[in-house]
């Protein structure tokens, strides 16, 4: 669950970059992240990676070099992140994007740690 102040702030800019290997996001309180396809991807909301409960949480191996195909609005509420692996079916919240933002160097480790804990590496596709 979101902290109030996570879920308060409102993007005002939303940029992929040029490349494809991140999302700038800044939001109207002055904060703003580089957030790595990589990143994105590995964290997606989509009950695909986070199943249905922890339980259900898979680490997504092999997306070193994923980048992103395309950032589509859905509502006013968040968007939605295309891959060239063509996962495109998580919803990012903007407090999502603001959450992952501020922790993105835990979220990154952590997901390290589930990569060798699981005998997964970023550079072969695997999926646990």
């Amino acid at each position: 669950m979101s902290s109030p102040a996570v879920s308060a702030a409102w993007p005002v800019e939303i940029r992929l970059t040029r490349d494809r290997r991140s999302l700038q996001v800044s939001f109207d309180d002055g904060k703003a992240f580089d957030l790595s396809a990589e990143l994105l991807r590995v964290t997606s909301p989509s009950a695909e990676v986070q199943g249905h409960s922890e339980a259900e949480r898979k680490t997504v191996g092999g997306k070193r070099n994923v980048t992103i195909l395309s950032v589509d609005p859905v509502g006013n509420y968040a968007v939605r992140l295309g891959f060239d692996d063509m996962h495109a079916t998580g919803i990012y919240s903007w407090a999502f994007l603001r959450d992952l933002g501020i922790n993105a160097e835990r979220r990154f480790q952590d997901y390290l740690d589930d990569l060798g804990a699981k005998g997964l590496d970023r550079d072969k596709p695997g999926m646990r």
